[in-house]
């Protein structure tokens, strides 16, 4: 009996509700918001914030000016608290049997709305039909953007930086050169290119590798969306920076052999504001991170 003491004992239990106010608190952009969002008083969740922090033993939070931050403490104890607060939601929901309704909005890189988190998407609409999802396509620096205007619930983006706000996984992606299986390149001529408009990451790679090896492009084709890319790649007329789930039959994968640099990684992350998400949103919120976990594309659990 005395082992099961000691190790009882030594259990720090991490509340449900203090790491509610938490994520709410950093989510929200203060104290006030976090209240009004939970329907609790600003002092009583001053009260929740320093019973937490009494238990992590370390300060949670700092200020900026008006903006509060966590510290290096509270950045990694909100990774952890943003899943413990989605996974018991999750669960509160599932034994309530609710059902869910409602409008979602999902922000979406166009490779991404094309390859493997679609049929996630699709999947989710014919379970539950009282969902309607409205889902927008852009370049990841205006998700983010929208995002933190609350005009889209859940995204994926690129990660300009390792932490970020909302974030809930993260992964590498590794661009690569796709070019039709017949397309020839011409060492006299400069590299012609397929790509999205200014701002898009994938464009920016493009230009960057082969700058650092002084070969000479141009950009022969510019479209927002990823389909536009992919023909202009099978019929020939360039080559251009894609994913492994949307090379298409008839492409092949250009390297160094034919003078093609690699091409820098890509980090992308989920995010979302747990505090505004509904229960349908967790929900898809969980059926995204099974999907990327499936694929092995999470590796990383992050929330800043």
């Amino acid at each position: 009996m005395d082992w099961k003491r000691k190790y009882m004992t030594s259990i720090t239990n991490f509340q449900t509700d203090l790491l509610r106010t938490f994520v709410s608190v950093v989510e929200l952009g203060g104290h006030t918001k976090a209240g009004i969002a939970l329907g609790r008083s600003q002092p009583a969740i001053s009260l929740q914030i320093s019973r937490l922090e009494e238990l992590v033993g370390a300060s949670l939070l700092t200020k900026e000016g008006r903006t509060i931050l966590p510290t290096q403490e509270g950045e990694k104890l909100l990774t952890f608290a943003r899943e413990i607060v989605r996974i018991n939601d999750e669960a509160a929901h599932y034994f309530r049997r609710g059902d869910l309704s409602g409008v979602l909005r999902i922000g979406l890189p166009t490779d991404y709305a094309m390859a493997f988190l679609q049929d996630t998407l699709a999947m989710f609409v014919r379970n539950h039909p009282d969902v309607d999802l409205e889902v927008h396509c852009g370049l990841s620096r205006g998700l983010h953007r929208q995002m933190r205007a609350d005009e889209l619930d859940i995204i994926v983006a690129t990660m300009p930086t390792t932490q970020m706000p909302y974030l809930s996984r993260s992964w590498v992606e590794r661009p690569i050169w796709a070019a039709a299986e017949t397309f020839k390149f011409d060492a006299d001529k400069p590299v012609p290119l397929a790509a999205h408009p200014e701002g898009c990451d994938y464009r920016a790679r493009m230009i960057q590798s082969l700058d650092s090896i002084g070969r000479r492009w141009r950009i022969v084709y510019t479209g927002s969306g990823v389909s536009g890319l992919q023909t202009a790649v099978l019929n020939g007329l360039c080559v251009s920076a894609l994913t492994r789930p949307t090379l298409l039959k008839g492409m092949r994968i250009v390297g160094e052999d034919e003078g093609m640099p690699p091409l820098e990684n890509l980090r992308v992350g989920l995010f979302y504001k747990h505090p505004r998400l509904s229960a349908a949103g967790i929900n898809l919120v969980s059926d995204l991170v099974g999907r990327l976990d499936s694929f092995g594309a999470s590796d990383a659990v992050q929330s800043a």
